[in-house]
């Protein structure tokens, strides 16, 4: 079963996976950030990195991404690549993930892509007021990517919110669940792990029939 959960930046995706995880044995999840796959801009001068549109689809490796996916649902293990956003370059190590009967997939344009669609079994969108959105990514890139406050709001409304009223927010119609308020929704999460939970009966039993 693969869950894809959407939303604009800083709404909250990343709590919903993590409050699904905590709801399910981890044994039987395994969980890649879309953010993972941006680029790697190594070879490009630093001063033509910053000026990259990092919101639009074309930053992202959706190839890479998909055959991880296809990976993991074929039963291998793969090597989810590391993105230092400080940089705007990849890592050299890597993570390896195997493969487990839930794959949670996570970004704010994972429903942009109809081949990246077309391989969840359920798409959840985190819908969350545009001013909390933006007072957490404030937050998020000053204290853990190293920006400072200027930088930030300059970043906001060049490309983040153009971009999102572009294709983030359109994207919710493909949604088969929409969440208000993130993380703080327990009765969203609740339903969605409950349906998780079935799921993993559905696969023990089947691993256990003779």
């Amino acid at each position: 079963m693969i869950i894809g959960i959407c939303g604009g930046t800083g709404s909250g995706k990343t709590t919903v996976a993590r409050r699904i995880l905590e709801a399910v044995d981890r044994d039987y999840v395994a969980y890649l950030q879309h953010d993972s796959y941006y680029r790697n801009l190594g070879d490009m001068p630093v001063e033509l990195r910053h000026q990259i549109n990092f919101d639009h689809p074309d930053a992202l490796d959706n190839d890479l991404f998909a055959n991880h996916i296809k990976a993991l649902q074929a039963g291998e293990s793969i090597e989810m690549p590391l993105y230092d956003f400080a940089s705007h370059t990849r890592r050299s190590e890597t993570v390896r993930v195997e493969p487990r009967p839930i794959l949670i997939l996570e970004g704010i344009l994972i429903f942009i892509d109809a081949k990246l669609r077309e391989l969840m079994d359920l798409k959840i969108f985190v819908d969350t007021a545009d001013d909390l959105r933006f007072i957490r990514r404030l937050r998020r890139d000053v204290s853990e990517r190293g920006r400072s406050v200027e930088l930030v709001i300059k970043q906001y409304l060049e490309t983040v919110r153009p971009m999102h009223l572009q294709f983030v927010e359109p994207s919710k119609r493909f949604a088969d669940v929409i969440i208000p308020e993130g993380g703080y929704n327990s009765v969203g999460i609740d339903l969605i792990s409950g349906r998780i939970h079935a799921q993993v009966q559905q696969e023990l039993l089947r691993d256990n029939r003779p």
